[in-house]
Protein backbone atom coordinates (compact mmCIF):
# COMPACT_ATOMS: atom_id res chain seq x y z
CA UNK A 1 0.00 0.00 0.00
CA UNK A 2 1.21 3.69 -0.89
CA UNK A 3 2.41 5.07 2.31
CA UNK A 4 0.86 8.86 0.23
CA UNK A 5 -2.48 7.31 0.41
CA UNK A 6 -2.75 5.90 3.88
CA UNK A 7 -2.04 9.77 4.72
CA UNK A 8 -4.48 10.92 2.51
CA UNK A 9 -7.44 8.36 4.02
CA UNK A 10 -6.76 8.99 7.39
CA UNK A 11 -6.99 13.24 7.03
CA UNK A 12 -10.18 11.88 5.34
CA UNK A 13 -11.05 9.78 8.63
CA UNK A 14 -9.79 12.39 11.11
CA UNK A 15 -11.67 15.43 9.26
CA UNK A 16 -15.06 13.39 8.17
CA UNK A 17 -14.86 15.33 4.73
CA UNK A 18 -12.90 14.88 1.37
CA UNK A 19 -13.09 18.57 0.80
CA UNK A 20 -11.14 19.78 4.40
CA UNK A 21 -8.66 16.61 3.73
CA UNK A 22 -8.14 17.71 -0.16
CA UNK A 23 -6.44 21.17 2.06
CA UNK A 24 -4.78 19.96 4.59
CA UNK A 25 -2.49 17.36 2.12
CA UNK A 26 -2.74 20.08 -0.79
CA UNK A 27 -4.31 18.17 -3.39
CA UNK A 28 -7.24 18.57 -5.10
CA UNK A 29 -10.72 16.76 -4.41
CA UNK A 30 -10.28 14.90 -7.52
CA UNK A 31 -7.23 13.30 -6.35
CA UNK A 32 -8.29 12.57 -3.19
CA UNK A 33 -11.49 10.78 -3.96
CA UNK A 34 -9.01 8.61 -6.65
CA UNK A 35 -6.59 8.12 -3.53
CA UNK A 36 -9.65 6.34 -1.56
CA UNK A 37 -10.69 4.23 -4.75
CA UNK A 38 -7.41 2.83 -5.36
CA UNK A 39 -7.25 2.11 -1.82
CA UNK A 40 -10.20 0.50 -1.85
CA UNK A 41 -9.14 -1.50 -4.50
CA UNK A 42 -6.01 -3.09 -3.83
CA UNK A 43 -7.96 -3.96 0.01
CA UNK A 44 -10.65 -5.11 -1.57
CA UNK A 45 -13.11 -3.49 0.54
CA UNK A 46 -15.21 -0.57 0.74
CA UNK A 47 -13.16 2.21 3.57
CA UNK A 48 -15.86 5.14 3.57
CA UNK A 49 -19.77 5.42 3.77
CA UNK A 50 -20.61 9.18 2.31
CA UNK A 51 -23.57 10.21 4.55
CA UNK A 52 -24.56 13.60 2.85
CA UNK A 53 -21.49 16.10 3.53
CA UNK A 54 -20.00 14.13 6.12
CA UNK A 55 -17.48 10.62 6.08
CA UNK A 56 -17.42 7.48 7.74
CA UNK A 57 -15.15 4.80 7.67
CA UNK A 58 -16.44 1.50 7.38
CA UNK A 59 -15.93 -1.64 9.80
CA UNK A 60 -12.81 -2.30 7.53
CA UNK A 61 -11.95 1.20 7.61
CA UNK A 62 -11.70 1.87 11.57
CA UNK A 63 -9.66 -1.14 11.14
CA UNK A 64 -7.18 0.35 8.86
CA UNK A 65 -7.15 3.26 9.92
CA UNK A 66 -5.88 2.17 13.58
CA UNK A 67 -2.81 0.30 11.42
CA UNK A 68 -2.61 2.92 9.29
CA UNK A 69 -1.65 5.57 11.98
CA UNK A 70 0.79 3.29 13.18
CA UNK A 71 1.92 2.86 9.68
CA UNK A 72 2.79 6.67 9.08
CA UNK A 73 4.15 6.96 12.74
CA UNK A 74 6.98 4.58 12.07
CA UNK A 75 8.21 5.84 8.75
CA UNK A 76 8.23 9.19 10.65
CA UNK A 77 10.17 7.59 13.35
CA UNK A 78 12.62 6.11 10.72
CA UNK A 79 13.13 9.51 8.70
CA UNK A 80 13.69 11.25 12.33
CA UNK A 81 16.36 8.11 13.15
CA UNK A 82 18.27 8.94 9.67
CA UNK A 83 17.91 12.84 10.50
CA UNK A 84 19.46 12.11 13.71
CA UNK A 85 22.00 9.87 12.70
CA UNK A 86 23.34 12.55 10.52
CA UNK A 87 23.18 14.97 14.00
CA UNK A 88 19.81 17.16 13.40
CA UNK A 89 16.90 16.30 15.14
CA UNK A 90 13.91 16.60 12.94
CA UNK A 91 9.90 16.27 12.66
CA UNK A 92 6.97 15.91 15.39
CA UNK A 93 6.96 15.06 19.04
CA UNK A 94 3.61 14.23 20.17
CA UNK A 95 2.56 14.85 23.97
CA UNK A 96 0.51 13.74 26.40
CA UNK A 97 0.04 15.45 29.69
CA UNK A 98 -2.85 16.40 32.43
CA UNK A 99 -3.96 19.87 32.89
CA UNK A 100 -1.43 21.14 35.63
CA UNK A 101 2.13 19.29 33.82
CA UNK A 102 0.85 20.22 30.48
CA UNK A 103 -0.21 24.14 31.70
CA UNK A 104 2.16 25.05 34.41
CA UNK A 105 5.21 22.38 33.81
CA UNK A 106 5.66 21.67 30.08
CA UNK A 107 5.25 24.74 28.32
CA UNK A 108 8.55 25.96 29.73
CA UNK A 109 10.04 23.04 28.92
CA UNK A 110 9.17 22.74 25.51
CA UNK A 111 10.69 26.46 24.98
CA UNK A 112 13.95 25.34 26.21
CA UNK A 113 13.89 22.36 24.28
CA UNK A 114 12.29 24.14 20.70
CA UNK A 115 15.51 26.44 21.27
CA UNK A 116 17.65 23.91 21.29
CA UNK A 117 16.38 21.61 17.96
CA UNK A 118 14.20 24.63 16.31
CA UNK A 119 13.23 21.84 13.73
CA UNK A 120 11.41 20.08 15.84
CA UNK A 121 7.19 20.52 16.16
CA UNK A 122 6.42 19.29 19.24
CA UNK A 123 2.27 18.89 19.52
CA UNK A 124 1.25 18.71 23.45
CA UNK A 125 -2.41 17.44 23.78
CA UNK A 126 -3.56 17.99 27.38
CA UNK A 127 -6.62 15.63 28.58
CA UNK A 128 -7.19 12.95 31.39
CA UNK A 129 -5.06 10.66 33.21
CA UNK A 130 -6.49 7.62 31.22
CA UNK A 131 -6.76 9.09 28.00
CA UNK A 132 -3.20 9.75 28.08
CA UNK A 133 -1.86 6.13 29.34
CA UNK A 134 -4.48 4.46 26.44
CA UNK A 135 -2.55 7.13 24.05
CA UNK A 136 0.95 6.07 25.23
CA UNK A 137 -0.07 2.26 24.71
CA UNK A 138 -1.36 2.63 21.38
CA UNK A 139 1.16 4.52 20.31
CA UNK A 140 -0.90 8.07 20.09
CA UNK A 141 1.62 9.90 22.41
CA UNK A 142 5.32 9.26 22.11
CA UNK A 143 5.08 10.21 26.23
CA UNK A 144 2.74 11.07 28.33
CA UNK A 145 2.80 13.21 32.25
CA UNK A 146 0.38 12.79 34.42
CA UNK A 147 -0.31 13.74 38.69
CA UNK A 148 -1.05 9.95 39.45
CA UNK A 149 0.21 6.39 39.28
CA UNK A 150 -1.95 3.00 39.22
CA UNK A 151 -1.83 -0.30 37.54
CA UNK A 152 -1.30 0.13 34.01
CA UNK A 153 0.57 -3.25 32.18
CA UNK A 154 2.49 -1.93 29.38
CA UNK A 155 3.76 1.37 31.08
CA UNK A 156 6.42 2.31 32.53
CA UNK A 157 6.10 4.96 35.43
CA UNK A 158 9.38 7.66 35.95
CA UNK A 159 9.37 10.11 38.68
CA UNK A 160 9.89 13.04 37.42
CA UNK A 161 8.61 16.40 39.45
CA UNK A 162 6.57 16.96 42.53
CA UNK A 163 3.74 18.86 42.85
CA UNK A 164 1.99 20.76 46.33
CA UNK A 165 -1.61 20.24 46.81
CA UNK A 166 -2.92 23.07 49.16
CA UNK A 167 -6.71 23.87 50.00
CA UNK A 168 -7.67 26.51 47.96
CA UNK A 169 -10.59 28.78 49.11
CA UNK A 170 -11.97 32.28 48.56
CA UNK A 171 -10.14 35.50 50.47
CA UNK A 172 -13.76 36.36 51.97
CA UNK A 173 -14.57 32.67 53.54
CA UNK A 174 -14.68 32.19 57.33
CA UNK A 175 -10.86 30.23 56.86
CA UNK A 176 -9.14 32.27 55.07
CA UNK A 177 -7.38 33.53 58.25
CA UNK A 178 -6.30 30.42 58.74
CA UNK A 179 -3.11 28.81 58.28
CA UNK A 180 -4.26 24.85 57.98
CA UNK A 181 -7.11 23.02 57.68
CA UNK A 182 -7.92 19.19 59.23
CA UNK A 183 -8.54 16.73 56.44
CA UNK A 184 -12.10 15.61 58.41
CA UNK A 185 -13.16 19.61 58.17
CA UNK A 186 -13.87 18.77 54.34
CA UNK A 187 -16.18 17.40 54.52
CA UNK A 188 -18.10 20.24 56.74
CA UNK A 189 -17.63 22.82 53.68
CA UNK A 190 -19.28 22.81 50.05
CA UNK A 191 -16.43 21.20 48.05
CA UNK A 192 -15.75 21.32 44.49
CA UNK A 193 -14.45 17.87 42.65
CA UNK A 194 -12.67 17.85 39.63
CA UNK A 195 -14.52 15.60 36.76
CA UNK A 196 -13.96 12.26 37.05
CA UNK A 197 -10.34 10.74 35.35
CA UNK A 198 -8.53 13.66 36.72
CA UNK A 199 -5.05 13.39 37.83
CA UNK A 200 -5.87 15.82 41.05
CA UNK A 201 -8.66 14.64 41.77
CA UNK A 202 -7.64 10.50 42.10
CA UNK A 203 -5.17 12.05 44.27
CA UNK A 204 -7.46 13.30 46.86
CA UNK A 205 -9.32 10.25 46.79
CA UNK A 206 -6.47 8.37 47.63
CA UNK A 207 -5.20 11.14 50.33
CA UNK A 208 -8.85 10.65 51.72
CA UNK A 209 -8.67 7.18 51.63
CA UNK A 210 -5.62 6.84 53.87
CA UNK A 211 -7.35 8.86 56.37
CA UNK A 212 -10.19 6.28 56.19
CA UNK A 213 -12.49 8.65 54.67
CA UNK A 214 -14.63 7.99 51.35
CA UNK A 215 -14.74 11.01 48.59
CA UNK A 216 -18.37 10.14 48.20
CA UNK A 217 -18.86 11.70 51.63
CA UNK A 218 -17.80 15.02 50.58
CA UNK A 219 -20.57 17.99 50.00
CA UNK A 220 -19.94 18.12 46.66
CA UNK A 221 -21.58 21.29 45.17
CA UNK A 222 -20.35 20.77 41.29
CA UNK A 223 -18.12 18.61 39.19
CA UNK A 224 -15.85 20.48 36.78
CA UNK A 225 -14.42 19.47 33.67
CA UNK A 226 -10.69 22.04 34.18
CA UNK A 227 -8.41 23.35 36.70
CA UNK A 228 -9.28 26.61 35.47
CA UNK A 229 -13.03 26.14 36.04
CA UNK A 230 -12.38 25.18 39.59
CA UNK A 231 -10.32 28.23 40.65
CA UNK A 232 -13.09 30.22 38.97
CA UNK A 233 -15.97 28.61 41.15
CA UNK A 234 -13.68 29.04 43.97
CA UNK A 235 -13.14 32.85 43.44
CA UNK A 236 -16.68 32.85 42.79
CA UNK A 237 -17.65 31.44 46.24
CA UNK A 238 -19.43 28.53 45.68
CA UNK A 239 -16.70 26.30 47.70
CA UNK A 240 -13.81 25.60 48.70
CA UNK A 241 -11.60 22.70 46.45
CA UNK A 242 -7.93 21.01 46.92
CA UNK A 243 -5.58 22.59 43.65
CA UNK A 244 -2.18 22.64 42.91
CA UNK A 245 0.12 25.12 44.24
CA UNK A 246 1.17 25.96 41.10
CA UNK A 247 -2.14 26.35 39.30
CA UNK A 248 -2.89 29.17 42.05
CA UNK A 249 0.71 30.67 42.27
CA UNK A 250 -0.63 33.99 40.54
CA UNK A 251 -4.71 34.34 42.08
CA UNK A 252 -2.50 34.00 45.55
CA UNK A 253 -0.62 36.72 44.63
CA UNK A 254 -3.39 38.95 43.34
CA UNK A 255 -5.50 38.48 46.63
CA UNK A 256 -8.22 36.19 44.67
CA UNK A 257 -7.36 33.00 46.24
CA UNK A 258 -6.40 32.12 49.89
CA UNK A 259 -4.83 28.74 50.34
CA UNK A 260 -4.32 26.40 53.44
CA UNK A 261 -2.34 23.79 53.69
CA UNK A 262 -4.20 20.51 54.97
CA UNK A 263 -2.94 18.89 58.34
CA UNK A 264 -1.91 15.50 59.01
CA UNK A 265 -2.12 14.26 55.21
CA UNK A 266 0.64 14.45 52.50
CA UNK A 267 0.84 17.50 50.66
CA UNK A 268 3.28 16.81 47.96
CA UNK A 269 2.33 14.27 45.12
CA UNK A 270 4.49 13.04 42.05
CA UNK A 271 4.19 13.97 38.62
CA UNK A 272 5.12 10.83 36.31
CA UNK A 273 6.52 10.91 32.97
CA UNK A 274 4.79 7.40 31.29
CA UNK A 275 6.09 5.94 28.04
CA UNK A 276 5.44 1.96 26.66
CA UNK A 277 7.55 -0.95 28.01
CA UNK A 278 9.90 -2.52 25.91
CA UNK A 279 9.36 -0.24 22.72
CA UNK A 280 12.43 2.04 21.61
CA UNK A 281 11.74 5.73 22.30
CA UNK A 282 12.10 7.90 18.81
CA UNK A 283 15.43 9.85 18.76
CA UNK A 284 13.05 12.64 19.42
CA UNK A 285 11.30 11.49 22.52
CA UNK A 286 14.68 10.23 23.96
CA UNK A 287 16.49 13.80 23.96
CA UNK A 288 13.07 15.13 25.21
CA UNK A 289 13.18 12.59 28.03
CA UNK A 290 16.43 13.85 29.00
CA UNK A 291 15.80 17.01 28.73
CA UNK A 292 13.14 16.15 31.16
CA UNK A 293 15.46 14.43 33.55
CA UNK A 294 17.57 17.66 33.47
CA UNK A 295 15.00 19.97 34.33
CA UNK A 296 13.99 17.86 36.89
CA UNK A 297 17.46 17.73 38.58
CA UNK A 298 18.26 21.52 37.88
CA UNK A 299 14.78 22.59 39.98
CA UNK A 300 13.39 25.24 38.02
CA UNK A 301 11.82 25.55 34.86
CA UNK A 302 9.93 28.75 35.00
CA UNK A 303 12.15 30.13 31.85
CA UNK A 304 10.68 30.94 28.34
CA UNK A 305 7.05 30.21 28.99
CA UNK A 306 5.64 28.97 25.74
CA UNK A 307 2.46 27.19 24.67
CA UNK A 308 2.28 24.63 22.14
CA UNK A 309 -1.32 22.77 21.50
CA UNK A 310 -2.51 20.57 18.24
CA UNK A 311 -5.69 20.20 18.03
Amino acid sequence: MDIKKLDVFCKVVELKSFTKAAEVVRLSQPTVSEHIRSLEKDIGQKLIDRLGRDVEPTPVGHLLYGHAVRMLRLQQETLQAIADYQGTLRGTLHLGAGTIPGTYILPAIIGLFCHRYPEVKPCLHITGSKTIAAGVLAGDFDLGLVGGVWSERGLDWVPVFTDTLVVAVPPTNSLASRRSLPVAELFTHPFILREPGSGTRRVVAGLLDQQGLRESDLRDVAVLGSNEAVKEAVKAGLGLSILSLRSVVEDVRHGLIKTLVLEDAPADRTIYLIQRKNREPSPIAAAFTASLVTNHEGGNVQRYPLKTVCP
